[in-house]
C-alpha cells in the first residue's frame, strides 16, 4: 500500500500520543502543484502529490470500539481518511464507491482489514435510488448493523457560467450530492440505535461560494440546512446529526473536473495558511462527531478550512 504525498513533512500523530509542536503553514506541500487532468472519478494513486489520507500517521486510541460505519466515497478523499482513522479508532467500516475506484478502494480494503476490522465495499452510483437501497441492505447485513453514517460522497464540475451548466449537469450535481443522501439516510435512519451519528459533508463553498461552482454550492448549502433539520427530528431518537463543512482539501475531486488546471496549480494557496488541506488533518473531526465523546455535539457545522470562510 502506497504511503502519503511523496516529499512531504512527516505528520505529527492526530490522535492518541504526543503532538509535536509543527508550523501548519509547513507542514505539507504547498503550491505551485503540476499541472494534471484525470477522467472522472479520479484516482488518488495518480495524483501528484499524493494525498495524505493518514496511512503512516494516524494512530488510534479506542474511541470507536465495536461501532459499525458506513462511509460513501470511502475510496479516496475525505472519506479514505475517515475510513482509515475509523477502523484504526475500532470500527468495522463499509464503503461505497464508482466501480472506477475499485483501484483506490481495494487499498482502503486493506487498510481497514490491517486495523484488524472488517472492512465492507459496496460498488455503485449512488445516483441511482436503487442501489442506496440495496447498499444499505448489504452495509446492514455485512456489519451486523450501522451506527455511524457518513455521507461524503461528492460531484463537482467548474463552470465559469450558469450559461455552461446544463440540465443534466445541473441534476448530476443534485443526485450525487443531495438526493443520495436523501436516499441513503432515509433507509439508514430506521436501523440506527440510540447514541448513533450521522455525519454530512457540506463545505465552505455553503458559505462562501467559489465563482464557478454555483451548482455545487448550491448543494452544499444544502446539506448545511438538512445537517440542521434532521438533527432536530433526530433528536428524540438519541441520534446526533452534524456536518463538516471543509476548505480546499487535495482530492481527486479537484483533479477530476472540479477545477480548471490552472486552478489546480495554485490550488489552496489563497487561504491563510497558504496552502490546501491534506484528508489526514480533517479525519481527527469525523472522529470526534462519531464517538461518544461527542455526545453534546448536534445540529452543528464544522469548518476546517484553512483560516478562509466556513461556519
Amino acid at each position: 500500500m502506497a504511503g502519503p504525498a511523496a516529499g512531504q513533512q512527516t505528520a505529527p500523530n492526530n490522535a492518541a500520543g504526543t503532538l509535536s509542536l509543527t508550523d501548519p503553514r509547513e507542514l505539507y506541500v504547498k503550491p505551485p502543484f503540476s499541472e494534471q487532468s484525470q477522467p472522472w472519478p479520479g484516482l488518488a494513486s495518480k495524483m501528484t502529490p499524493r494525498p495524505d489520507h493518514g496511512e503512516t500517521s494516524y494512530r488510534g486510541s479506542g474511541q470507536l470500539a465495536g461501532r459499525k460505519a458506513l462511509i460513501t466515497g470511502g475510496d479516496s478523499g475525505i472519506g479514505r481518511a475517515a475510513a482509515i482513522a475509523f477502523a484504526r479508532e475500532g470500527a468495522d467500516v463499509a464503503i461505497s464507491y464508482l466501480p472506477a475506484e475499485e483501484s483506490d478502494a481495494q487499498e482502503v480494503v486493506g487498510y481497514i482489514r490491517a486495523a484488524g476490522r472488517k472492512p465492507i465495499s459496496l460498488p455503485g452510483d449512488i445516483r441511482n435510488e436503487a442501489y442506496c437501497s440495496e447498499l444499505v441492505d448489504r452495509a446492514l447485513h455485512g456489519l451486523g448493523g450501522i451506527d455511524i453514517l457518513v455521507n461524503n460522497a461528492g460531484w463537482q464540475h467548474s463552470h465559469d457560467s450558469i450559461l455552461d451548466i446544463s440540465t443534466e449537469d445541473f441534476d448530476w450535481t443534485f443526485k450525487t450530492n443531495v438526493y443520495a443522501m436523501f436516499w441513503i439516510t432515509k433507509a439508514v435512519v430506521p436501523h440506527m440505535p440510540p447514541g448513533s451519528a450521522i455525519i454530512n459533508t457540506a463545505s465552505v463553498n455553503a458559505y462562501e461560494p467559489s465563482i464557478n461552482l454555483l451548482d455545487y454550492s448550491s448543494t452544499k448549502g444544502a446539506i448545511m440546512i438538512f445537517s440542521k433539520c434532521l438533527a432536530k427530528q433526530l433528536a428524540p431518537r438519541g441520534i446526533r446529526v452534524n456536518a463538516v463543512a471543509p476548505g480546499p482539501f487535495w482530492t481527486p475531486l479537484q483533479v477530476s473536473g472540479g477545477q480548471t488546471e490552472d486552478n489546480i496549480v495554485k490550488f489552496g494557496d489563497d487561504t491563510p495558511l497558504g496552502r490546501p488541506g491534506q484528508p489526514a488533518e480533517i479525519a481527527s473531526v469525523y472522529v470526534e462527531l462519531a464517538s461518544t465523546r461527542g455526545s453534546y455535539l448536534s445540529g452543528q457545522v464544522f469548518g476546517a478550512t484553512g483560516g478562509r470562510g466556513g461556519p
